[in-house]
C-alpha cells in the first residue's frame, strides 16, 4: 500500500521543520522543494540519516525540480521571503505573490488533486491568491494561521495562570495580522473560560501579546522569524487530513455566506479531514466580535485588492 506524498515547497526554516515533524511522525513520504541548489538534497538527506533513530520508515526527497510536486496527496507552501525586524506581513506581499503566484501554477500543473496548506505570509492573501491560480475547490485550499495564533494565545494562557498547556484549548479567528481576533469566550482550561479566571485588564494583555506573537520573535531572533511553533500548526493540519482526524481547528479558509461573510479568505474553526476544509462551524458570537471578525475580513479584503491594483 502506497503511503500518502507530502510536498514541501520551500527548504527554509520553517519547511525543513516542518518536513521533519511530517516524516518523524510517520505521517507521510515528504519531498522537499526549493529552488537553491543543493538545500532541500542536503536537507532531505540529514533527515533520512535521523530515522534509524528515531526509528520511523519514511522516504525524504530533496529536488530541486518542481515537477516532484506530481504524486502529492498534500502541498504545504512555505516558500518567500521571511519578515524582518520592522516590517510587517503585509510588507511582504508583492515580492511574496510573484513567488507563491508561480508556484501555485506548477501545482495546479503537476499535482491537480492536491490539497494544498499555505505558510508564507502575508497568509491570508497567500491562500487567497493560490486558490485563485489554481481553480481548486474551496475545500482543497487554506491556510495555517488560526492554529499557530490559538496556540500562541494558548500558550501565553499557560504562562499567566501557571498550568499545564495540556488544559488549556484557545480559539482566534480573523486575519493573521493585528486584526486577529482572539476569544476570550472560547478561551478555557480543563473547561473553564478564562473570563472566569482572569481580570479583564489581564486578558486584554495576553490578547494584544498574542497579536504580535510573530513580531515579538522576530525583535528577538533579530535575523529571523518563528519556525517552529508555525511547523508543529502546519504538521498537526496535515495529519487531520491524512489521517481523517475530523479535527476541530481554526484554519484560514474561504467564506461563502458563513459568519455573513462572502468571498473572502479569514480564519474559521473548521472540521479538517480527509476531504480537507469538511465543514466551516459557525460559532455563536457576540455582536463586538462579530464586528471584529468583519473588520478583520475587510482588512484582508483590502490587502487583496491592493494586490490586483499593483
Amino acid at each position: 500500500m502506497r503511503r500518502p506524498k507530502v510536498a514541501v515547497v520551500g527548504a527554509g526554516q520553517v519547511g525543513a521543520t516542518t518536513a521533519q515533524r511530517i516524516g518523524e511522525a510517520g505521517i507521510a513520504d515528504v519531498t522537499l522543494l526549493d529552488v537553491v541548489e543543493g538545500l532541500p538534497q542536503g536537507k532531505a538527506l540529514d533527515l533520512a540519516e535521523a530515522l534509524p533513530i528515531v526509528g520511523v520508515d519514511v522516504l525524504f526527497e530533496g529536488t530541486n525540480d518542481i515537477s516532484a510536486l506530481a504524486r502529492s496527496d498534500v502541498v504545504v507552501v512555505t516558500a518567500g521571503l521571511p519578515r524582518k525586524p520592522g516590517m510587517s506581513r503585509d510588507d511582504l506581499l508583492r515580492r511574496n505573490a510573484e513567488i507563491v503566484g508561480g508556484i501555485a501554477d506548477e501545482i495546479k500543473r503537476h499535482a491537480p488533486d492536491a490539497i494544498v496548506i499555505l505558510v508564507t505570509n502575508p497568509l491570508d492573501v497567500m491562500t487567497w491568491l493560490t486558490w485563485s491560480r489554481t481553480g481548486f475547490p474551496r475545500n482543497r485550499v487554506m491556510g495555517m494561521a488560526g492554529l499557530l495564533d490559538s496556540a500562541r494565545f494558548s500558550t501565553f494562557v499557560a504562562m499567566e495562570l501557571g498550568v499545564s498547556v495540556r488544559d488549556v484549548r484557545a480559539m482566534v479567528l480573523g486575519g493573521h495580522g493585528d486584526s486577529m481576533v482572539p476569544l476570550p469566550r472560547y478561551t478555557a482550561v480543563a473547561g473553564v473560560p478564562i473570563t472566569e479566571l482572569l481580570p479583564s485588564e489581564r486578558i486584554e494583555a495576553l490578547v494584544r501579546r498574542t497579536r504580535d506573537g510573530g513580531a515579538e520573535i522576530v525583535q528577538l531572533l533579530k535575523t529571523g522569524s518563528a519556525f517552529y511553533a508555525p511547523s508543529a500548526a502546519a504538521a498537526a493540519m496535515v495529519s487531520a487530513i491524512l489521517r481523517d482526524e475530523k479535527r476541530l481547528l481554526p484554519v484560514c479558509a474561504r467564506l461563502e455566506g458563513e459568519y455573513g461573510l462572502c468571498d473572502v479568505f479569514v480564519g474559521v474553526p473548521a472540521r479538517l479531514g480527509a476531504g480537507g476544509v469538511e465543514e466551516i462551524v459557525e460559532l455563536p458570537l457576540a455582536p463586538q466580535e462579530l464586528a471584529a471578525l468583519v473588520a478583520s475580513a475587510d482588512q484582508v479584503r483590502d490587502l487583496w485588492n491592493t494586490l490586483n491594483r499593483s
